[in-house]
């Protein structure tokens, strides 16, 4: 998968890798942890590829907190919970949004966890502002660490 990732990002100008880059990070599960690992794999400066995939990133997970919202906000009702979902759940009651928000995305991608926070409830603000701080800060670790600037 990372090969077809960086494949893509690859085929487009040299002046717009960074929007490939940012394309892929909107994709669950590839997040801004692993575009910014593939942007700089494929030679970004990791300044770019960070900020290409956090941006990339962001914009998808505030496309479903704004969409879970409106959803929420036209129906309200019980439902019942998918393990994974329950387990979100039981997460989201321990932890709050600020912590699902730095931890969920070990467990799910930032898309996932954003739109079921608010699907439960909380603020969507709330739900935004930690969840961007948190796909900023799986963004730069990520890129630091692939960029070596970090030691294990």
């Amino acid at each position: 998968m990372l090969e077809g990732l960086q494949d893509f990002a690859t085929s487009f100008p040299a002046w717009a890798q960074w929007f490939a880059i940012a394309l892929i990070s909107a994709i669950p599960f590839v997040e801004s942890y692993g575009g910014s690992i593939v942007g700089v794999l494929m030679g970004l400066h990791p300044a770019i590829a960070i900020a290409a995939a956090v941006v990339g990133n962001v914009v998808s997970m505030l496309a479903v907190v704004f969409g879970a919202h409106a959803v929420r906000r036209r129906t309200v009702g019980d439902e019942q919970l998918s393990p994974r979902r329950a387990r979100l759940r039981t997460m989201f009651d321990r932890y709050g949004v600020p912590g699902v928000s730095l931890l969920g995305q070990t467990v799910l991608p930032s898309q996932i966890t954003s739109g079921a926070m608010v699907g439960f409830g909380a603020s969507r603000t709330a739900v935004a502002w930690w969840q961007v701080l948190s796909i900023i800060a799986w963004g730069v670790a990520s890129g630091l660490l692939a960029a070596g600037l970090i030691g294990a």
